[in-house]
């Protein structure tokens, strides 16, 4: 065993020393180093992508949300006038049906004799 590991020692020894095998190496790292750098590049690429799209679909939700909520005010705030205004209408009519209820002249005037 010890033979074998001494001559796999030896071969591998004997391959580092090469230049060859440096340059090779060396570049087989270089290759290594700039796909990493490209990939971590495209994975922060797509996350921002990805946070600018929940944007925007966030800001589609808010603004939606801000519209309903001001719509459901506004017809509470028309509820209000309505009601104020119905009863001054109801008023007014009864007004106006007491006028006409009423006689034109006076009974005891000279023409109504």
């Amino acid at each position: 065993m010890k033979t074998v590991l001494a001559r796999v020692k030896a071969i591998s020894e004997d391959l580092i020393r090469r230049a060859k095998v440096r340059k090779g190496l060396v570049a087989l790292a270089a290759a290594f180093f700039v796909l990493q750098l490209y990939f971590v590049r495209e994975l922060l690429a797509a996350e921002m992508i990805f946070v600018l799209l929940f944007l925007a679909i966030l800001a589609v939700i808010g603004v939606s949300y801000v519209l309903g909520t001001l719509g459901e005010r506004g017809l509470e705030w028309a509820e209000v006038g309505v009601r104020a205004i119905a009863g001054s209408a109801k008023r007014g009519y009864v007004a106006v049906e007491d006028l006409s209820k009423r006689p034109f002249r006076h009974p005891r005037s000279e023409s109504a004799q």
